[in-house]
């Protein structure tokens, strides 16, 4: 088969199902540039499954990678590759690692934090009803940003007055805008901050995962132990990726329900249960829309003829995944609550899939059941084409998701309902 022109991806995503109806009609996997790195972008959902559960694929860069040394001091998502963690781990370290972690999000204990995210909901929405009448509310700066900030600060004990710094940084993470230079800097302020985290819970541990980590780390006799550096990224991946997804579900899930009103019209006549609502949202708009990267441990044969080489990089495109007409045909791109088979990678597959998710499903399907609850006449204060993406290949929200809480009077109704 002739090989196709590398696709130069919009660092910008500036209209990514565009960008991603190009991806999935070049074949199961095609080359791709993501901010100067080639790499092969799976969009066939059969294909990604079996490759990120495949042993022949890794994401150790370090040890699988020919590219990593070259690659990783200019490249602007170097964090995605070169952190310590569970996340970029390869066999027996990642066994190791996830098994220290896993306690955290045990079925248990996400359960127990259920009381407490409640009432994070609860007074978030005390502070938005108080808000005039009338008045322009950016949801996702003052609902869906506090509340995954608030919970997995609790998580993991991170003081109140810290959690303005974590969101700063790990912001610039999911940023693919960013210079070498800007990222290496946000890096550098980001473990900054876990070292502070790190020193004050060391001096005066709590019921919380950093300090029952870093007794973990501090076991001397335990040769399964976290080293210095896997313990700061694996703070630095619980922190990040318990953060910023879950903003962007809680966002995605209300712009959909705003835009396509018969969609909560279902849920409230009791089609579909509010859970409905999180896997379609999941699957329709996941919090991620690539994951940067794996790698071939051997000569990879791919459906239509092609090789994906040993070394070669790759690039699970879980959005374009998800929309595969070949997995939820002609109706993919249709948010639709009732859909019978919601089936989707929005939290990975395989060994690495998200230990987060119970907690971040329990996160939104309260948020959005108390939201709608208290404000059932919210409505969308701009047309929905008016709002804006993310200006990132990862991270898949909307820059602001300005709404009306009430209906406005006639003569002053601004709302929109996306219907036109």
């Amino acid at each position: 088969m002739p090989q196709q022109p590398v696709l130069v991806l919009d660092p910008e995503a500036s209209d990514h199902h565009a960008e991603h109806q190009a991806l999935r009609a070049r074949g199961p996997a095609t080359r791709v540039d993501i901010l100067g790195v080639t790499a092969w972008s799976v969009t066939d959902p059969g294909l990604l499954k079996r490759l990120l559960t495949s042993e022949h694929v890794s994401k150790d860069g370090r040890a699988h990678w020919p590219a990593f040394a070259d690659t990783v001091s200019t490249w602007p998502l170097a964090l995605w590759i070169a952190v310590s963690n569970m996340f970029t781990a390869y066999g027996d370290d990642h066994r190791r690692l996830r098994r220290m972690v896993a306690p955290a999000f045990s079925a248990r204990r996400v359960q127990a934090l259920q009381p407490a995210v409640e009432t994070i909901i609860t007074d978030l929405l005390d502070d938005l009803e108080a808000r005039p009448a009338g008045e322009i509310v950016d949801l996702r700066e003052q609902f869906a940003h506090p509340l995954p900030i608030a919970v997995i600060g609790r998580l993991m004990g991170v003081p109140e007055k810290q959690r303005h710094g974590f969101r700063a940084v790990v912001d610039g993470v999911f940023a693919t805008t960013l210079t070498a230079e800007q990222a290496a800097a946000n890096t550098a302020a980001l473990y900054a901050a876990l070292d502070q985290l790190i020193a004050a819970k060391r001096e005066q541990p709590g019921d919380d995962m950093t300090s029952l980590l870093i007794a973990a780390r501090d076991d001397e006799g335990d040769g399964d132990a976290f080293t210095d550096d896997e313990l700061r990224d694996t703070l630095l991946l619980m922190i990040s990726a318990g953060y910023e997804t879950t903003v962007n579900v809680i966002d995605q899930a209300i712009t959909s329900l705003l835009t396509a009103p018969e969609q909560l019209g279902q849920v409230r006549a009791g089609r579909a249960a509010w859970a409905d609502v999180v896997e379609e949202t999941l699957r329709h708009e996941p919090a991620v829309k690539h994951l940067p990267l794996r790698y071939a441990l051997t000569d990879i044969p791919l459906p239509d003829g092609r090789t994906i080489a040993k070394g070669e990089a790759i690039l699970a495109s879980y959005a374009a995944a998800n929309r595969h007409p070949g997995w939820h045909g002609e109706s993919a791109d249709r948010f639709d609550v009732t859909r019978p088979a919601k089936d989707h990678l929005a939290f990975g597959h395989g060994v690495h899939f998200c230990l987060g998710a119970p907690l971040a499903r329990l996160e939104v399907a309260a948020a959005l059941r108390m939201l709608f609850a208290r404000f059932p006449g919210m409505r969308l204060a701009v047309p929905a084409e008016d709002l804006r993406p993310l200006p990132s290949l990862i991270s898949n929200g909307h820059v602001s998701l300005p709404v009306h809480l009430r209906p406005t009077s006639p003569a002053g109704d601004h709302g929109h309902d996306g219907i036109r």
